[in-house]
């Protein structure tokens, strides 16, 4: 497939193809040249982008992306050092997870403070010192 279709069926920009292509990221198993010189991308490109945005939404940077890669293409880290990077990715993600749960909580109780300031002003007030006695500064 060309690149404008591969970009399509991944929501990506035809740039961001060529970035990750330029980045390393795809190779001669994703993509190959024509006799007139286009490029032609095969279904294994699609896998490898799908990874990529995966990876990517977990927090990996694009050069630990390629490192990654790297070492798998050419079978470079054994089966245990590749489970001791996917456990500190995880533990590394469970960290972001916990940090996003607190975030979470605090903007239920906003919400809930506001409600009811617009509702119930004593309860407001309520909430106000029950959270400033928790957490006094």
């Amino acid at each position: 497939m060309k690149i404008q279709e591969l970009a399509e069926k991944m929501g990506l920009s035809v740039h961001a193809v060529r970035f990750y292509e330029k980045e390393g990221l795809l190779d001669s198993r994703h993509v190959r040249r024509e006799k007139n010189n286009y490029r032609a991308y095969t279904g294994e490109a699609i896998e490898r982008l799908r990874l990529i945005r995966k990876f990517q939404g977990l927090g990996c940077s694009l050069a630990e992306l390629k490192e990654l890669f790297q070492d798998q293409d050419a079978n470079a880290k054994t089966h245990q050092q590749m489970i001791e990077w996917m456990e500190l990715k995880k533990d590394e993600i469970e960290r972001k997870k916990a940090e996003y749960d607190q975030i979470l909580e605090t903007l239920d109780w906003m919400i809930e403070y506001r409600k009811a300031l617009m509702k119930d002003p004593e309860k407001a007030e309520a909430m106000l010192k029950a959270i400033k006695a928790v957490y006094p500064h």
